[in-house]
């Protein structure tokens, strides 16, 4: 389900915040466009390298993944140990190139969004559009900020990556920005014709 906060000015409807619950539905992952700031409740994963290595071995052995990728929104994310009385520690995004090998497979199997920081493959771009998803930015160096909006997290997969194990997360209201939507239109490449004039 997803809200909307607009501005109307001189008669021009400008996009402001969206606010999107988690799993993510294709209904929502089609009508975010790039430049979006979107807040997202509900449930989240975390995965990184070792996790995408490990779970693409296991989809070529033909084995079951840890969590079925439909509609599922991956956050690129390895967290410090959560002080106490705080769900999870510093949680800022890793750079997302490092799974541009693994991810066309993941969203070929359902996977809606993905979490992270900078620039995508072209194969990554294509896959997107194939599949109706949306890849979003979160602000680098700001972890204990992020981790803020985070309400829990629980393991539940490669308990033995320690800080790259599948985590679940509750979110509540976590501030991304759309950077490749499900048209393929690109908020880092936009952004530089945009700034080039």
């Amino acid at each position: 389900m997803i809200s909307e906060e607009r501005k109307i000015r001189k008669g021009l409807v400008i996009r402001m915040n969206k606010y999107i619950t988690v799993p993510l539905s294709d209904e929502d992952a089609s009508s975010l466009r790039a430049g979006d700031y979107v807040y997202l409740t509900g449930t989240i994963y975390t995965a990184r390298d070792a996790a995408h290595k490990r779970m693409y071995e296991a989809l070529a052995e033909g084995k079951a993944l840890p969590m079925d990728m439909r509609n599922n929104v991956i956050y690129y994310m390895g967290p410090s140990p959560a002080r106490e009385g705080r769900a999870i520690g510093s949680a800022g995004p890793t750079t997302a190139s490092r799974m541009d090998k693994y991810a066309p497979s993941l969203l070929d199997l359902g996977l809606k969004g993905m979490i992270g920081k900078g620039k995508r493959s072209e194969e990554v771009k294509d896959a997107i559009v194939r599949n109706g998803a949306v890849y979003f930015a979160a602000v680098g160096g700001a972890g204990a900020l992020l981790s803020r909006s985070i309400t829990a997290s629980e393991v539940i997969a490669y308990d033995d990556l320690g800080t790259e194990a599948i985590r679940k997360l509750t979110v509540k209201d976590f501030p991304v920005i759309v950077v490749i939507d499900a048209e393929g239109n690109n908020l880092y490449e936009t952004a530089i014709e945009e700034y080039s004039k």
